[in-house]
């Protein structure tokens, strides 16, 4: 029994303390972030490719994606309140692997039903994700006696971390199995989408070692079809009744804004920053920067993650860095050649990698903190407008210029501070009470 507890010290805290009937998520943690790590390093790196192996099929499907995962974030939450976390995790891992699948034999037939299940399968696997990683670290923390804030950051910035290590290890192996650059050749394609299902499937394993929240186990069977028929019933209720808290509303921007940055990353930045200077097979090298530099900011940022100020204050920053960038390519960026044409698009790739790890981890803690008594609305509405923004962005691609993509990020970086900022200002008193 020592050897036991002794394994399952607090993650946050070094101090010796009396652990009576509690135990540590720390393991679940691990294997979580493992998991979503194994399976998107392929999806990501996939999804990467999509546009040039699968050309307008590619930028086609991916907008579907996105509009089939906004709508299906809607009811996502019902989902996983019927289900139970782990369930619908499991579930979700299943969306991902028929997509990369698909693209083995990339057809209107094959490619369209995958994007419409995986926006299915998103949404319930990233509801759950936040439900459950949240779920977790209010049970460690209270089991433990020490600070939910410090404890929800510092398993949100483990989780982002490693997920966004995605990128990095993900497109090393696209580098290193397409290293003639020729990307479109059918050989080199099946051999890495073959290597990604593989990963995929040991990520889908790993997610079944993931232990039950404490009261799910029974939820699903008592009464299940009184309550499937009632939670139908309040379904609507339950995506409009989010909105109607003048929080939620003042995060919305926030939301938006994180999915538009993503979406410009994937889209815009590769296409015409990256590949202009330093080629297609530069794609990888920049998107691994990218990876890197987010997976370092994710645990840095939750391990300085304690309540609504410093959330406040790294996320600002995290805008400001990434405004830096915006400007840099609007107002002074020209493509030059030699080591600072190559090193430019790496030190944009650094920086937008920085603030999106700050997003990541920060808008998961705030979500966490603030709406404790609807996880699964708050972590919904979160896929719902983020989902929203990448699939305009997909959509709106082929007809908008790189300069007024980058004026909508500006304003929207804008008008997502200053309504952050007027939340900080509501709410500060929520969190000081404990502190």
């Amino acid at each position: 029994m020592d050897s036991r507890e002794d394994e399952e010290a607090p993650l946050v805290s070094g101090e010796d303390r009396k652990i009576r009937t509690g135990k540590s998520y720390t393991r679940d943690v691990h294997i979580l972030s493992i998991s979503f790590l194994l399976i998107f390093l392929a999806y990501g790196a996939a999804q990467n490719l999509e546009t040039t192996v699968n050309k307008d099929l590619g930028t086609i499907t991916l907008g579907i994606l996105y509009v089939s995962f906004m709508f299906c974030s809607m009811v996502a939450s019902l989902v996983v309140r019927l289900m139970g976390s782990k369930n619908a995790l499991v579930l979700g891992t299943t969306g991902y692997w028929l997509f990369v699948a698909a693209n083995l034999k990339p057809t209107w037939f094959t490619m369209v039903p995958a994007s419409l299940y995986l926006g299915f399968a998103a949404s319930i696997i990233w509801v759950g994700q936040g439900t459950y990683l949240t779920s977790i670290a209010r049970s460690h923390a209270k089991d433990h006696d020490v600070h939910e804030g410090s404890v929800i950051g510092v398993f949100n910035g483990e989780f982002w971390a490693m997920f966004a290590c995605h990128q990095l290890f993900g497109n090393l192996i696209t580098l290193a199995l397409l290293k003639d650059g020729k990307e479109g050749s059918t050989i080199g394609t099946t051999l890495l989408l073959s290597v990604f299902l593989l990963s995929m499937t040991l990520g889908t394993i790993l997610m079944f070692f993931i232990r039950k929240i404490d009261g799910e186990d029974g939820k699903e069977s008592s009464d299940s079809s009184v309550g499937f028929f009632d939670s139908l019933v309040s379904l609507p209720r339950m995506i409009i009744t989010p909105l109607l808290d003048i929080r939620m509303l003042l995060i919305v921007p926030l939301l938006a804004y994180s999915g538009l940055q993503q979406a410009f990353v994937w889209a815009e930045f590769t296409k015409e920053v990256v590949t202009p200077a330093i080629g297609v097979a530069g794609v990888g090298g920049a998107m691994a920067v990218y990876g890197a530099f987010d997976a370092v900011c994710s645990i840095t940022a939750g391990r300085f993650t304690s309540g609504l100020s410093s959330i406040t204050f790294i996320v600002s920053g995290g805008a400001v860095a990434q405004a830096s960038v915006f400007l840099w390519l609007l107002l002074g960026y020209r493509q030059t050649s030699g080591v600072l044409g190559t090193a430019y698009p790496l030190i944009m790739a650094a920086i937008l990698g920085i603030g999106d790890g700050i997003l990541n981890t920060q808008i998961s803690a705030l979500l966490a903190l603030l709406f404790k008594h609807d996880t699964e609305g708050a972590f919904a509405q979160l896929k719902v407008w983020q989902s929203a923004a990448i699939a305009i962005v997909f959509f709106l691609s082929p007809y908008i210029s790189l300069q007024a993509m980058l004026i909508v990020l500006l304003v929207m970086i804008c008008v997502s501070l200053l309504s952050f900022l007027c939340l900080a200002l509501k709410v500060e008193n929520v969190f000081t009470r404990d502190e």
